[in-house]
C-alpha cells in the first residue's frame, strides 16, 4: 500500500463547503479535475493520468489507473498540487453542490473504503482510486450506483462529499439497515451491500420510492446522504417541465421505468 502524505486541513462553511489543505514543502494533494478553489504561491499544479499514487509506475501503470477511473464514470485525469515553496502553503477544494465534506482517515478504516462513484473530492497524495465491482448481479443492475463503485485505498486522509446532510452510522455484526439506493455515500468493505425489492404492489408502484432499496448489513461503518444530487435534479426538472408535479416518484407522477427500478438513481 502506498505511503500517503500527511496533511493538515480545515473545512469551511455549513452547506456550501470547501476544504483548505495545508502542505509542507514537497507534500502534495490529489483532487478531481475542476474542484480547485484557490492555491497559494509556491504550489505547482500538474494534471496526470490516473490517481497519482506512487505504487503505479511507468506509462502502462498510469494508463491502467486512468482506465479504472473511466470505468467508474470519472475523468481520465486527476490533478496533483505539489508544494515547491520553502514553507507551508495552502490549497483549497470546493464541493460541487450543496452538502457536506467529511475527512476520512483510511488508516483507521483498515486502509480501504467503498464509495459512490462521484463522492471523492480530494486526498493526500498516495491514495489509490480503483474500482469495486458488485459481485451480485441484482445489486449491479438495480442498486442505483450501478455495477461499479469506487474503491479508495491508502493510509492517510481522503475527503468525501455528498448532498444535504451526511450521517455516519456504525453497524454491529449482522445488523441490517434498509436505505434508499441514492442515499448511500460510502461504507467499509466489511459491510455487505445488497438490494431488496419493495414488498407489496401498491407500495412498489405508487409509493414514490422505486421498486428496490439497498440493504446494508454490518459489521462496519456506513455514510448516508439526505439529499442525493439525482433527487435534487429530478425535482428541478419535474417542476420545470410543462405540467410538472411534485409526485414524480410514483407511477401517477409520470416517472419512467428507470426511476421505478432504481429509486433516486
Amino acid at each position: 500500500m502506498a505511503q500517503m502524505h500527511e496533511v493538515d486541513f480545515h473545512i469551511y462553511g455549513e452547506d456550501l463547503q470547501f476544504v483548505e489543505v495545508e502542505l509542507d514543502p514537497n507534500e502534495a494533494a490529489v483532487a478531481e479535475a475542476g474542484t480547485l478553489m484557490y492555491m497559494e504561491d509556491g504550489i505547482e499544479m500538474e494534471t496526470i493520468f490516473g490517481d497519482g499514487s506512487e505504487k503505479k509506475s511507468g506509462f502502462l501503470g498510469s494508463l491502467l489507473g486512468a482506465g479504472k477511473r473511466l470505468l467508474t464514470g470519472e475523468s481520465l485525469f486527476t490533478t496533483v498540487f505539489l508544494n515547491r515553496g520553502g514553507g507551508k502553503r495552502k490549497v483549497a477544494f470546493a464541493a460541487p453542490y450543496p452538502g457536506k465534506i467529511i475527512p476520512v482517515n483510511l488508516a483507521k478504516l483498515g486502509g480501504e473504503l467503498i464509495a459512490q462513484k462521484d463522492s471523492f473530492l480530494a486526498a493526500a497524495k498516495g491514495v489509490s482510486l480503483g474500482i469495486a465491482f458488485q459481485k451480485k448481479l441484482g445489486t449491479g443492475l438495480f442498486g442505483g450506483e450501478g455495477f461499479i463503485m469506487q474503491r479508495l485505498q491508502g493510509d492517510g486522509l481522503a475527503f468525501i462529499h455528498a448532498g444535504g446532510t451526511l450521517h455516519e452510522r456504525t453497524l454491529g455484526p449482522g445488523e441490517m439497515l434498509r436505505v434508499d439506493t441514492g442515499c448511500i455515500v460510502a461504507f467499509q468493505p466489511t459491510v455487505d451491500y445488497d438490494i431488496q425489492m419493495v414488498s407489496g404492489i401498491k407500495t412498489a408502484f405508487f409509493g414514490g420510492e422505486g421498486l428496490f432499496f439497498a440493504t446494508l448489513r454490518g459489521p462496519g461503518k456506513v455514510w448516508l446522504q439526505s439529499l442525493p444530487f439525482s433527487r435534487l435534479a429530478g425535482r428541478i426538472l419535474s417542476a420545470a417541465a410543462p405540467g410538472g408535479s411534485r409526485d414524480e416518484g410514483s407511477v401517477l407522477g409520470g416517472v419512467g421505468l428507470g426511476s421505478l427500478l432504481g429509486g433516486d438513481e
